[in-house]
């Protein structure tokens, strides 16, 4: 190869690793012209996308969590800038680990069916402008830490780094989705290390709790994606479980549930709590029976359907504290 050749190539190679460039191949040499800069709209849209702000159920599943803890701890009066301070934070959070997850997955995302439309798998966002967009969120968080205590803060940092480095361990560990639990559940210790200044153990009952949640919906998510993510070497707690996937979906719903249970006999909750634990339990039930046969869809819904799960726990505490 020639050095116009291989210059040609270098910046090109180059365009396509930071520059958002259309699926076709694009050949300097060959005259091929660059995309125009798009419209500041269409660009922000896309950066909705790679946020997955038109999908706001991951926001939720860790929000329900969050603000049960935060309910308990508080005695069913959390601080009006408490309140505003983990909702908003659970959404800067959930995007800006989509947008790294996205700049780690991009080599493998557009083999899987569910995300080859991702922003940064179909090049129509950079990995360099999903780094800065997953950096500005993660300013965004830092800056509504400073009303918060020293502890509350080392929990959030803490919490970010099992977050980022959630993607990574797709690639070796058996069970990424326990990683993952880890990261969705630093809401719970932050919310009572906030109001109290520590974390009891109640607080540690409920992160054990919600690592069980976690798994179980995260375990339905990887149903969906299993046969590909076998074929391009990834690794899922579906592909570890095998044909024993839905027993141990049920298994981790059964100790969430379990727990919870014990948590409101500890906590002595009335009887609204457990009309909310028994709405969910139902709800659980309804996801084995989406589950049970496998399809990808019928998985999918189930993971989705958990919010609603989230939701009736949430629903429980706060209207057992309303009612007291």
């Amino acid at each position: 190869m020639g050095k116009p050749e291989l210059f040609s190539s270098g910046i090109t190679g180059a365009l396509r690793y930071f520059g958002p460039l259309p699926r076709a191949k694009l050949s300097v040499s060959s005259g091929a012209r660059l995309p125009q800069t798009m419209p500041i709209s269409h660009r922000l849209l896309l950066y909705a996308r790679l946020i997955r702000f038109d999908k706001p159920v991951g926001t939720l599943l860790l929000l329900w969590p969050t603000l049960s803890a935060l309910w308990i701890a508080a005695e069913g009066a959390p601080e009006p800038l408490y309140l505003a301070i983990f909702c908003v934070g659970t959404l800067l959070m959930r995007s800006a680990g989509c947008a790294v997850n996205d700049v780690f997955d991009r080599d493998f995302d557009g083999h899987v069916k569910r995300t080859a439309d991702r922003v940064v798998a179909s090049g129509q966002v950079s990995p360099g402008e999903a780094w800065a967009v997953g950096l500005a969120l993660i300013g965004g968080s830092a800056l509504l830490l400073l009303p918060l205590n020293r502890l509350t803060f080392m929990f959030a940092v803490l919490g970010a780094a099992v977050a980022l480095s959630y993607p990574l361990f797709k690639r070796f560990f058996p069970l990424p989705q326990a990683w993952l639990a880890i990261a969705f559940s630093f809401g719970i210790p932050m919310a009572f290390a906030a109001v109290r200044g520590e974390v009891p153990v109640i607080g540690w009952w409920l992160f054990a709790a919600n690592l069980f949640w976690v798994v179980a919906y995260d375990t339905e998510y990887a149903m969906v994606d299993r046969e590909d993510d076998v074929r391009i070497g990834l690794r899922s707690s579906a592909i570890l479980f095998g044909r024993a996937d839905v027993a141990a979906v049920v298994g981790c719903y059964a100790a969430f549930l379990l727990l919870l249970a014990a948590i409101g006999v500890v906590l002595r909750f009335s009887w609204p709590y457990f009309v909310g634990w028994a709405a969910a339990l139902a709800i659980a039930g309804y996801h084995f029976v989406l589950i049970r046969s496998r399809r990808r869809d019928e998985c999918f819904r189930a993971f989705r359907h958990n919010q609603w799960l989230g939701l009736a726990i949430f629903a429980g505490v706060a209207a057992h504290y309303a009612l007291a």
